[in-house]
């Protein structure tokens, strides 16, 4: 069944922040949704359930706005993967490589775990429209074995993005209301192809990185091999990596984060890994928070329950594999 995930015009485009992912808020994830203000409101999302993915067909004749920032990251932590289909305007995406326009004809893969913007822009007669599927990463995986994160750009006129692009519009043809496990067979049958064809494009191969994706990548690499040390600071940090400490603020700006969000997340992140795992229980909580930077375990506590609502003493209990049931 067809079903329509969101419409808007001049009376409800002011709250597309809350209208854009659905009646129960379950599809796509977490992130600013804007619009620009004209004489023209006119937006409309239609949905097809493919079991845990989507197919969603855009049409806009307004210029359209998505950011997804770390901080939304962490508020939502969900792995998505978007294949686009671009049919008419243009998309633009850009995140710490830098912007990549995908014009009509063009096909898109962009992913929900790392910080981008994208733009939505009208054509010359002022429409905008794009086909796009949304799958649980892990769920692509099967499908796709290149890396789905990296903003891939790809012409469609490779036969297999051609013949996929066709197997979902088919979807939204009025006389295709299909039942939903046929919807889901062919959404599947499209993303094996589109596989295919990745596995044969070297222009997969994500682009060089920037000098300001380099710097960042090293000051994460510094960040990294440091996170024990609880003296890590900026000003360290920035001479480690031989830049000032102004750019490194900069830098860190320019991907949606802050020297002591960068930092704390990656301890948390990194302690909660470690109670995760199944010898967990031979360390205790004090020396997980000593070693992954902590001054105090009780700082480490509070801070714990503030990011993850739960004591990590009760989440390694959570976490910790069942016993083994003995046989006889």
């Amino acid at each position: 069944m067809i079903e329509t995930l969101f419409a808007l015009d001049r009376g409800n485009y002011r709250e597309c922040q809350h209208l854009f992912r659905g009646e129960r808020e379950q599809e796509y994830y977490r992130g600013d949704y804007w619009m620009e203000e004209g004489s023209v409101i006119d937006v409309e999302a239609r949905r097809k359930s493919a079991g845990p993915s989507a197919a969603i067909l855009l049409r806009s004749a307004t210029r359209l706005f998505f950011r997804r920032t770390r901080q939304h990251i962490r508020e939502d932590g969900t792995d998505l993967t978007v294949l686009w289909f671009v049919k008419r305007g243009r998309l633009v995406f850009s995140n710490q490589l830098g912007s990549r326009a995908a014009q009509y004809g063009d096909f898109l893969m962009t992913r929900s775990t790392t910080p981008f913007l994208i733009e939505c822009q009208p054509d010359a007669q002022g429409v905008h429209e794009v086909l796009h599927v949304t799958v649980p990463t892990h769920v692509l995986r099967g499908f796709v074995d290149c890396d789905a994160g990296a903003g891939i750009l790809l012409p469609m006129q490779r036969a297999e993005l051609g013949i996929a692009d066709g197997i979902l519009a088919g979807l939204f043809q009025r006389d295709a209301d299909v039942a939903e496990e046929t919807t889901r067979t062919l959404v599947e049958a499209a993303l094996a192809v589109i596989g295919q064809g990745l596995r044969h494009d070297l222009r997969a191969v994500p682009p060089r990185p920037s000098v300001a994706e380099k710097r960042f990548a090293d000051v994460r690499r510094f960040v990294e091999v440091h996170l024990s040390d609880p003296g890590l600071s900026a000003a360290m940090t920035a001479k480690g990596c031989g830049i000032s400490p102004r750019y490194l603020t900069t830098l860190l700006k320019q991907n949606g984060t802050s020297f002591s969000d960068l930092i704390w997340q990656r301890r948390l992140e990194q302690a909660r890994a470690w109670m995760a795992r199944s010898d967990a229980a031979s360390i205790s909580i004090s020396e997980i928070a000593y070693a992954v930077g902590f001054k105090s375990p009780a700082h480490f506590s509070r801070m714990f329950k503030r990011v993850y609502a739960r004591n990590p003493s009760d989440y390694r209990a959570e976490a910790a594999p069942p016993p083994p049931v003995a046989l006889h």
